[in-house]
């Protein structure tokens, strides 16, 4: 029993964090929850009942959810500095429910119509970005591409991909290891708003970009 809720857990929390209908925060915070969860149904196991390992599986669910990530003065400082670079242009600039920083780059701004090239005001705010990054090596960068829903899944999905790909190739040039960034485009599956306007279209394509910081791992006790 205590070696199935374990498993459950973990795996619930990997199924969870890759649907598809997700945002990256709800992806994030739910594979802490259920990593979480399993840990917390070790204790409990230790303690030495099945009722000890549920309870112990509850527990670790709910501090799972927000331990995945740390939130530092490095993080914080990165954000003022984003915040007074992004000024005045539409970028939202926020700290996430699972310690993420989040840059969300309207498409007047990053790319033009159907293209996948950086365009220059947007340069300046990703040298800000790179060179806070320098300063946070601990810390990774997730890179997710979005488009309006004109066209066909067959045009935007790669179209996506392409421009979160634009911006890694960008930040690799300004000294960031490609290893620290992962990127992945959702095409039109995940709107802001109905694709019902000119304006809302725009709202839609988008290119979000998440900074974490992983919590240290937590020595075994002797």
């Amino acid at each position: 029993m205590r070696n199935k809720i374990i498993v459950s857990s973990i795996l619930v929390a990997f199924t969870l964090g890759g649907c598809a209908n997700m945002t990256e925060t709800q992806k994030g915070t739910a594979k802490g929850a259920g990593i979480g969860a399993g840990v917390g149904a070790v204790v409990g196991a230790i303690a030495g009942n099945t009722r000890g390992a549920v309870i112990g599986a509850a527990v670790g669910a709910a501090a799972g959810g927000v331990a995945g990530n740390v939130w530092t003065k490095r993080q914080e400082e990165q954000k003022r500095q984003m915040e007074e670079a992004t000024a005045g242009t539409g970028v939202a600039v926020t700290q996430t429910a699972d310690n993420r920083l989040k840059l969300d780059i309207p498409s007047d701004i990053s790319f033009a119509v159907g293209r996948a090239d950086v365009q220059p005001n947007f340069r300046a705010i990703l040298d800000t970005f790179a060179s806070g990054l320098v300063t946070n090596p601990n810390s990774n960068v997730t890179i997710i591409g979005h488009t309006d829903s004109s066209g066909s899944d067959a045009v935007n999905n790669p179209l996506s991909l392409n421009r979160a790909a634009s911006v890694r190739d960008y930040l690799t040039n300004k000294n960031i290891a490609t290893s620290r960034i992962t990127i992945d485009g959702r095409g039109s599956r995940e709107p802001l708003v109905a694709n019902d306007t000119a304006a809302n279209k725009a709202k839609n394509r988008r290119v979000e970009i998440f900074v974490a910081e992983p919590a240290p791992a937590v020595a075994p006790s002797k």
